[in-house]
């Protein structure tokens, strides 16, 4: 992990700290807190990255790249509050900015959910229909993408990702309707599959 030290190993003991104080020391360059800060803040961040870039190899390094630009201007986040915002926020630039230089050259398969209940025939339609489902998000404009990650997979409410976006809650819901819109007409072909699949899974 970053700085060749795992956050589970240099947190310890920091886990009810507030974001306040450990940015404060971090800005000191104390590596536990920062690296408590890693532990906590990590796991959304890459979230948000790996389904920007749909599973790409690369969504670790662009999340871990976020961190380290914290590490080295701290100051750069003013409130405590704002940190997870802020992260996100880079880390989606860093993204956006891939995009425009690289286009990623190979998105790997759509993850599979394990289900000891489930029959092969089952796992395997399930594992289509999140592919599907993937492969239509990954096709979005990179700030619809982005808007609909954070508002439908990272369940934040319209006005805590506008202010990650940096745009009015309006245009949020204008992006928002946009790749509804847009998922409706590319995932209409395989409307059949994806309701059975729903239907599998309530049962």
């Amino acid at each position: 992990m970053l700085n060749g030290r795992t956050p589970a190993t240099a947190s310890a003991g920091l886990d009810q700290v507030p974001d306040a104080d450990l940015l404060a020391r971090a800005a000191t360059r104390d590596q536990a807190a920062f690296a408590a800060l890693v532990d906590r803040h990590f796991p959304v961040v890459h979230r948000v990255v790996w389904r920007m870039m749909n599973g790409h190899a690369d969504a670790e390094d662009v999340a871990q790249e976020a961190f380290l630009r914290l590490w080295r201007e701290p100051a750069q986040v003013r409130e405590a509050g704002a940190l997870r915002g802020w992260l996100i926020r880079v880390a989606s630039n860093l993204v956006m900015d891939r995009f425009r230089t690289k286009p990623m050259q190979e998105i790997d398969d759509g993850f599979e959910i394990a289900d000891e209940r489930s029959t092969a025939e089952e796992t395997l339609d399930r594992s289509r229909a999140v592919a599907t489902i993937d492969a239509a998000v990954a096709g979005l404009p990179e700030r619809q993408r982005l808007a609909l990650t954070l508002v439908h997979f990272e369940q934040m409410t319209n006005i805590a990702a506008a202010a990650i976006m940096e745009v009015s809650v309006d245009a949020l819901e204008s992006l928002l309707a946009r790749a509804r819109r847009s998922l409706k007409q590319r995932l209409a072909a395989d409307k059949t599959l994806l309701l059975a699949t729903l239907a599998t899974e309530r049962t």
